[in-house]
């Protein structure tokens, strides 16, 4: 069911950056510094778009085409009653592409501390699979 699978797609996406925004908020010991984190975390996501600058509005427009790419990918793949531990898998498995090969090559994402991204990531992918083996 595609509403299932977006409906899915759109909480995970709004989720998954929970564990890099708890990381920085720990680290910093300041919800404002959590703040700052996600603004830039944001900005540096919409360098992935032409022309390559960073900004806050083209950075979720960004993150969202990603998300509805990977959560169709995940719906299409992943087995059914797919379980929080394949999702979580299959979200390492994104953030290690997307951030770990592909992101490198961006200075901006480059930047970002990579176990928070992927922590995110792998937040994705079991968010997704616990609305999506909830809708059914």
């Amino acid at each position: 069911n595609h509403r299932r699978v977006l409906e899915a797609t759109l909480t995970a996406a709004a989720l998954s950056g929970l564990p890099s925004t708890l990381a920085a908020s720990i680290k910093h010991r300041s919800l404002r510094s959590a703040a700052v984190y996600v603004y830039d975390t944001t900005r540096a996501v919409g360098t992935l778009a032409p022309p390559g600058r960073p900004g806050f509005g083209r950075g979720v427009v960004v993150h969202l085409a990603i998300s509805v790419l990977c959560g169709e990918t995940l719906a299409r793949t992943l087995p059914r009653n797919q379980s929080a531990a394949w999702g979580a898998a299959a979200g390492f498995l994104i953030g290690v592409i997307n951030v770990g090969v592909i992101g490198r090559s961006f200075p901006a994402i480059r930047r970002l501390p990579l176990v928070p991204q992927l922590a995110d990531n792998v937040m994705f992918g079991t968010v997704f699979t616990l609305v999506v083996d909830r809708s059914e």
